[in-house]
């Protein structure tokens, strides 16, 4: 990839392709398609294989798909298996039959067995059962790295994909029921902060342990990758190697929020992966780590919502 290269951002208002394209900009990349959902419907086979054909893209990075935190990937279970392998299949199908040579496709470290050993590295893939709640999305990017695999190694293209563990930051997901555990946490605690409430409920027992990458990291990390040719690495690892506990991460965001309450666990809400910790020193073997602290993305991530979310949510 260069910087003249025709790059579509599929999923571009989204947190993920928000951010590639902010990041893509500023490293001098202006030949970027961003079509929204209004301009392209990616669950429409045929409106996929049009747009491919009129603008010939020559690098096309995933980043669309229906995402959710543990309520909503256990309780939209059809849907987040259906729609994911519908979106994934038509880019893949009109990519490879408009001769794009360059395909990134967005994993997530949920794919990974449930209890498989920490840090997690790239070759645990399949090794053991997937986290029942999130099954089915799981299921879903496992094809989609699998399709991206297979086109490698059949064709010689260079369709790989990235493996980012939990993802936060600008342009989040903040709905109520349907969010990551950061926004869900940002958007409740804001809630209970106009409400002057005594107590915070963390749902679960806040002792399991997550990887928290900011999605700026991410971004920068997908252009690296890209624009430095990976002859053998069909998936990596993105993360920051350190993980928190989900009460350590509650305690950082009411410090930064200006929460005072006291916080209490409540451990009728399922935990999900005890820990899931991703093994990076691939990635870190090929020149890139995390810039940015948890502390800092934090702030940012607080800014953005209280300036561009607070009042659709609350």
């Amino acid at each position: 990839m260069n910087k003249n290269s025709r790059v579509l951002i599929c999923g571009s208002r989204g947190m993920v392709g928000s951010s590639l394209l902010r990041s893509l900009l500023k490293q001098g990349y202006s030949n970027t398609l961003t079509p929204s959902r209004e301009e392209l419907n990616l669950e429409d086979h045929n409106a996929v294989m049009k747009y491919f054909e009129t603008f010939k893209p020559e690098v096309v990075i995933n980043a669309a798909a229906k995402v959710g935190g543990i309520h909503a990937n256990n309780t939209y279970r059809a849907d987040f298996i259906h729609k994911n392998l519908l979106i994934q299949n038509n880019i893949f199908d009109a990519a490879f039959k408009n001769e794009c040579k360059n395909f990134l496709f967005l994993g997530s470290s949920c794919i990974y067995p449930k209890l498989c050993p920490q840090p997690i590295k790239e070759e645990y893939l399949l090794t053991g059962p997937l986290e029942e709640t999130n099954e089915p999305y799981a299921i879903a990017k496992i094809a989609g790295l699998k399709t991206a695999e297979s086109f490698r190694k059949q064709y010689g293209l260079n369709y790989f994909s990235v493996m980012p563990t939990n993802l936060y930051g600008e342009n989040d997901n903040y709905h109520p029921d349907n969010s990551h555990v950061i926004p869900g946490i940002i958007q409740r605690m804001q809630k209970a902060i106009d409400n002057n409430d005594p107590t915070f409920e963390l749902w679960g027992t806040g002792t399991v342990k997550r990887e928290f990458l900011h999605v700026d990291d991410l971004a920068y990390a997908c252009i690296y990758l890209l624009e430095n040719k990976l002859d053998k690495h069909d998936w990596i690892n993105i993360g920051t190697g350190k993980d928190i506990t989900i009460l350590e991460a509650c305690k950082t965001i009411a410090k930064e929020m200006g929460y005072v309450g006291i916080i209490q666990t409540n451990t009728e809400y399922p935990d999900g992966t005890p820990r899931k910790l991703l093994d990076v020193s691939q990635i870190n073997k090929l020149g890139w780590e995390s810039k940015i602290s948890f502390q800092e993305g934090i702030r940012r991530s607080i800014k953005d919502f209280r300036t561009n979310h607070k009042d659709k949510y609350l």
